[in-house]
């Protein structure tokens, strides 16, 4: 359930993004698809790592109330598979995004450095 919120939430959004440059870049269906794949792990990485963050930072490094989603119980990674789990899902996710990628080879490096960037970001 969770994984389905944010693919149709965070991941919609960055999905968008993503196939409207390919649609106007002229990308072909089997393009669109590995795009729309990559957008999809690129966006529950961003959600995953974003439970992460909100488990290890200080509200100061976040700039949000550290440690809210676990104090109103919300339903998170971290709290789903713990911290060290959440953190394997989260290598994994960039791991699919950038394999995802594989076949536009030099083209998709904006696309790769921005899922290194959503990966490692620390705010």
């Amino acid at each position: 359930d969770l994984e389905f919120m944010h693919i149709h939430k965070t991941g919609a959004l960055i999905r968008a993004a993503v196939l409207l440059g390919a649609h106007v870049g002229g990308a072909d269906e089997g393009q669109l698809a590995q795009l729309g794949q990559f957008a999809n792990r690129a966006g529950l990485l961003f959600q995953v790592v974003d439970d992460i963050l909100d488990a290890e930072a200080s509200t100061a490094t976040l700039g949000k109330t550290a440690g809210k989603d676990a104090a109103q119980n919300k339903s998170t990674y971290v709290n789903l598979l713990g911290l060290s789990r959440a953190k394997a899902m989260a290598a994994e996710l960039r791991d699919q995004a950038h394999a995802a990628l594989g076949s536009f080879g030099a083209q998709a490096r904006r696309l790769e450095q921005l899922t290194d960037f959503i990966a490692e970001r620390s705010f």
